[in-house]
């Protein structure tokens, strides 16, 4: 199986003869030099995995980071010249898989590449881990959910939101909470995303997303996960 690796960097430089390593290593690699092109490419080209540099000009590391968290779960690897507990625990909360300091050996950085797809390999084999609410099914590992046996399509973004109230059945969840559990100090305090994201989330689980049954608003606070017309059932995971 040949991994597909999408590494961003402004150093023209650093970068062709890290994809000359990285194709060395058999993978199949994809580059750009801004933030803009590695959007495109990560959403045309659906890497395995993103090397992706903090400082660049025009959109950085970290906005470009989060914007990929909304298209996907891609593992994700940061290069930084900073190496501070604060950037380190900034990157873990935007769901950055691991962090890797300049200047850097490529050795090194093909060893924590192979590290973290071993790990995500892993995860996708591993046992399901499952939550339900009425007719619905969240598998933890595949991050999917199912009304049945039907997949319901989710962005990344909708499937954290629901898991974030789901793991929270029964009680209010304010705009501010779910906007820390979602998208972290990056986006802290974005109630207008949070409640776009619920109006996404209502056309997909709700019969009439105009009088909600699951995803309930609780007025002046944030929102609930509702009973629908059953019972809430969220067995304990192992």
């Amino acid at each position: 199986m040949s991994w597909k690796i999408l590494a961003v960097d402004d150093d023209p430089t650093l970068l062709r003869f890290l994809e000359d390593y990285l194709r060395g290593e058999k993978y199949e690699v994809f580059i750009a030099n801004n933030g803009p092109d590695a959007l495109r490419i990560a959403y045309r080209e659906h890497p395995d995995l993103v090397v992706l540099d903090v400082m660049m000009p025009v959109m950085d590391g970290w906005e470009v980071c989060a914007r990929l968290r909304e298209l996907s779960d891609v593992p994700i690897i940061l290069l930084t010249a900073k190496s501070s507990e604060a950037d380190k625990l900034r990157g873990f909360q935007l769901g950055v898989d691991d962090y890797v300091t300049k200047p850097f050996s490529f050795a090194e950085l093909t060893a924590r590449i192979q590290a973290v797809l071993s790990r995500t390999r892993a995860r996708q084999t591993s046992e399901r881990r499952l939550l339900y609410f009425g007719e619905f099914t969240l598998d933890l590992d595949k991050r999917e959910v199912y009304r049945g046996s039907q997949p319901v399509p989710l962005t990344p973004t909708e499937y954290r939101l629901l898991e974030v109230l789901v793991r929270n059945k029964g009680r209010a969840v304010s705009e501010d909470e779910l906007s820390q559990q979602v998208w972290g100090d990056y986006y802290q305090g974005e109630r207008p995303a949070v409640r776009r994201y619920i109006w996404t989330l209502r056309q997909k689980f709700e019969a009439d997303p105009s009088h909600p049954r699951w995803i309930r608003t609780v007025r002046g606070f944030g929102y609930r996960l509702g009973t629908g017309t059953g019972t809430l059932q969220l067995p304990e995971e192992p």
